[in-house]
C-alpha cells in the first residue's frame, strides 16, 4: 500500500473521485492511497496469470477479471483493486458507482517489494473475511514461488508454498492445476547472489 493522500473522506467521496481519476486507489476507514506502479515482469507475470486462469475457470462457469475491477470487502470497508480476480456464478455488485464487486471466488496478488508485506499481512487479514473466496495466491516475481492459501471446509485456511518453474498449484475449487512453467513465461530471473 502506497502512502495515503488527502484527509479523511467518506466512502460516497472516495467513489465520486475514483470515478473520475485516471489512476486507481485503494479504501480504507477514510483514507485513500495511490496503487504503487508496476515493474514488466510484474505485468507480464500478471498477464501470463490470468491467462491461464481464465482457461481453468471457463469450464466452471467462472470469468477472470483484471485488476480494473474494484473489490469491496464489505464485512472492513477496503476497497481494493487486485491483480487478478476470478468470479464463479454471478457477479455481486457494489451497489455505489462506480460498480466494484464482493463476490471474488479466487484472487491473485503479483508481489513486489513494495507491497509484499502488506499483500501478505493487512490485506491479506481483509481478504479472509470474504465468504466467498475460496483461494488467494501471492505470486512472487524474483523468484518462481507461489504462496496458496486455500480455504477449507471448516472455514479454516490452508498454506502452501510451491516453489520452482516446473511446479504445479492445484486449484481443487475449480480442478484445474496451474503450471508455474505458464505464469512465469518470458520472465528472466535476477541472478542469485554470489554466497563467498
Amino acid at each position: 500500500m502506497a502512502v495515503a493522500v488527502l484527509k479523511y473522506i467518506s466512502e460516497d467521496e472516495y467513489l465520486a473521485l475514483e470515478e473520475a481519476a485516471e489512476e486507481k486507489h485503494e479504501y480504507l476507514s477514510g483514507q485513500i492511497f495511490a496503487m504503487a506502479g508496476s515493474s514488466p515482469e510484474h505485468a507480464l507475470i500478471t498477464s501470463n496469470a490470468a491467462i491461464e486462469i481464465a482457461s481453468l475457470g471457463r469450464p466452471h462457469g467462472c470469468n477472470v477479471y483484471s485488476s480494473d475491477l474494484r473489490i469491496r470487502v464489505e464485512k472492513t470497508g477496503l476497497n481494493t483493486y487486485p491483480d487478478v480476480t476470478l468470479v464463479c456464478g454471478k457477479l455481486i455488485r457494489t451497489a455505489q458507482r462506480p460498480a466494484g464487486a464482493t463476490n471474488p471466488t479466487l484472487i491473485v496478488e503479483v508481489l513486489s517489494e513494495s507491497t509484499r508485506e502488506y499483500d501478505r499481512g493487512e490485506k491479506w487479514r481483509h481478504y479472509q473475511t470474504l465468504a466467498s473466496l475460496t483461494d488467494y495466491l501471492l505470486i512472487w516475481q524474483d523468484r518462481p514461488w507461489v504462496e496458496h492459501y486455500v480455504r477449507m471446509v471448516d472455514g479454516a485456511w490452508m498454506y502452501r508454498l510451491i516453489e520452482g518453474s516446473e511446479s504445479v498449484v492445484n486449484i481443487e475449487s475449480i480442478e484445474g492445476e496451474l503450471l508455474l512453467a505458464e505464469v512465469y513465461r518470458g520472465v528472466e530471473f535476477p541472478e542469485p547472489p554470489v554466497l563467498r
